[in-house]
């Protein structure tokens, strides 16, 4: 392993995202797997580099000295009826969403729909083996000069 491979910046800062995970070993090859990334540290934590970024990944657990009051767990299961709000997501952009989810889909990726043309993008949803949502989506129309409607309700 690299010391390029580690989130570990020289300087400044960088972004990483951490997920609490059922079964690391699981959640580690999905991340691989369908998002092509490459597993720089197995477990505790289990991390993932994904294109520019990195997916950390561990079990939940109770408080620790550094978050007193705060409790880890991954999300209900929605395949299963667990709850469908979400208040967060990682937001992956490709540049051919077409081919990445004929690819993701034979490697066993779940789907909520076909990607679908948003005026400024072509986006969809999968879930991953915690049923974290992750948004895939390639610009389209926003790189010229389109863009998508606001959200119903919002003001103008």
């Amino acid at each position: 392993m690299a010391q390029q491979d580690l989130p570990a910046p020289a300087q400044g800062l960088l972004l990483t995202h951490f997920l609490t995970v059922r079964d690391v070993a699981v959640s580690r090859r999905f991340y691989a797997d369908v998002l092509g990334g490459e597993i720089v540290l197995e477990e505790n934590p289990a991390i993932v580099k994904v294109a520019n970024s990195w997916i950390i990944m561990n079990p939940g657990g109770g408080p620790t000295p550094d978050k007193p009051g705060v409790s880890l767990e991954p999300p209900g299961d929605a395949a299963t009826g667990g709850p469908a709000r979400v208040s967060s997501f990682l937001n992956v952009r490709v540049a051919d969403i077409a081919a990445f989810h004929a690819d993701a889909s034979a490697k066993g990726a779940r789907f909520l729909t076909e990607p679908i043309d948003r005026k400024a993008e072509v986006r969809c949803y999968m879930r991953d083996p915690d049923s974290y949502l992750i948004e895939v989506g390639q610009a389209t129309g926003m790189l010229k000069g389109v863009f998508a409607d606001p959200p119903a309700g919002a003001d103008g």
